[in-house]
């Protein structure tokens, strides 16, 4: 049925006149036709009827930060199972690491990726790597990356260690409007360690990762956004150290943003203490201190962004020894429930993976209007679900939630003329 009618839902698009008040909204054909008071639609024989009591629509979730496995690591995760796990999860946008085989880092890649998803629900938007293969030795071919349609530059969970190579990469995508987006970590001072530096670390008897092999990248970073005045995004920042920094440097007038991973926001190193190696994620998970710092960053507009850092993988890469097992959470599906459970307000919520994505990544604010193309999520933040084999639409279980009970439900979702009812 091509007209759908959503009843007394409550309105959390910010710029709208029906803000946290209840509103029904008519959708045809991917448009919306009307947007008014409640139970001013009288005629819903023709239409499909989703009753939003309870529930909140808000704008389209946009990720900034997730890994599928296609092209080359299919078996991890496709474009199919990917997207249908973001719709899942409400998002209706996904920007897409560049960790795959070979990364994408030519215009090839580029193109192969918007061609095969161009007809999705869920808008897929590439980034392309900053150097060629991920090597961190000689800058990728940028500019035509971005006329094939990268939306960003990243080596993804690599971290570009050769300062004068990311000032070049800096400032030559400056010239075009490009944006590097950057992972911190310090190789030398992070070496072969597995989890943060802590208690948690001296009690399990593991090699520690310190938060100043994040504080000095994210330090260094700075230094060369402010001498090439060049626009930077930080990637997946994750302890009070980056956060503390991230905000002098706004302060100052830096052209910066960052995001944190929706995981980091709930888990501390503690959770590492069955040595589940679904918790094993990179940059790892920090203290309670940290997780704290991150929570009043969101508060105060110094973290722009939450992301799913979705990193799906199959059993034999994870069912294994913490030391050995493979880094990430295969998360698109659970933000929702993830930062309910962290105590982040749903005005938080969707500012968070709605709005600065958006404005991150140049997109045009989503508006719920009359004639607009809908973009929306429905979103029932009581509902219980069971997260298991049944629910789950990656390929990939490995996630610390799996089996378990959520609060927080995506129920329908709509983006480019298309919609889902879940």
């Amino acid at each position: 049925m091509d007209k759908l009618i959503i009843q007394s839902a409550e309105i959390l698009f910010a710029d709208s006149a029906y803000y946290r008040k209840e509103a029904d909204v008519v959708i045809e054909g991917g448009i919306i036709t009307f947007v008014g008071d409640p139970g001013s639609v009288s005629n819903v024989s023709d239409a499909k009827v989703l009753a939003g009591a309870g529930r909140c629509l808000a704008p389209g979730f946009v990720d900034l930060n997730a890994n599928f496995g296609e092209p080359g690591l299919e078996t991890k995760e496709d474009f199919a199972s990917g997207c249908a796990t973001a719709a899942a999860g409400g998002f209706t946008g996904v920007a897409l690491q560049p960790n795959t085989q070979p990364p994408l880092h030519t215009r090839s890649e580029i193109s192969f990726v918007k061609n095969s998803t161009r007809e999705n629900l869920v808008s897929v938007y590439p980034i392309g790597t900053i150097t060629k293969n991920r090597e961190g030795n000689e800058l990728a071919e940028l500019y035509d990356m971005t006329l094939a349609g990268a939306i960003a530059f990243s080596d993804g969970d690599r971290s570009l260690q050769h300062a004068g190579l990311m000032g070049r990469a800096l400032l030559y995508s400056k010239g075009f409007g490009g944006k590097i987006f950057a992972f911190a970590e310090n190789k030398a001072i992070a070496g072969s360690a597995k989890m943060n530096e802590g208690n948690m670390s001296t009690y399990l008897g593991m090699k520690g990762n310190p938060n100043m092999a994040e504080e000095l990248m994210v330090s260094q970073y700075l230094f060369l956004a402010r001498y090439n005045e060049a626009p930077l995004h930080l990637s997946t920042i994750s302890t009070a150290g980056s956060v503390n920094l991230v905000r002098a440097a706004k302060q100052e007038g830096l052209q910066v943003t960052c995001d944190v991973a929706a995981h980091h926001l709930l888990f501390t190193d503690e959770n590492l203490s069955t040595f589940d190696s679904n918790f094993k994620v990179k940059p790892p998970l920090r203290s309670t201190t940290d997780r704290e710092a991150l929570l009043e960053g969101l508060a105060d507009g110094t973290i722009d962004a939450i992301v799913s850092q979705h990193s799906p993988h199959e059993i034999e890469f994870k069912n294994v020894e913490f030391e050995i097992a493979s880094y990430g959470i295969a998360g698109l599906q659970t933000v929702l429930p993830v930062l309910i459970r962290a105590g982040l307000s749903l005005e938080m919520i969707v500012e968070k993976l709605s709005t600065g994505p958006r404005s991150i990544l140049g997109l045009e604010p989503n508006h719920l209007a009359e004639g607009k193309m809908a973009d929306l999520v429905l979103i029932n933040p009581d509902e219980l679900w069971i997260f298991d084999k049944s629910s789950n639409r990656s390929k990939a279980n490995n996630n610390p939630l799996f089996n378990t009970e959520l609060k927080g439900k995506v129920n329908f979702i709509a983006n480019r003329q298309q919609t889902i009812i879940f």
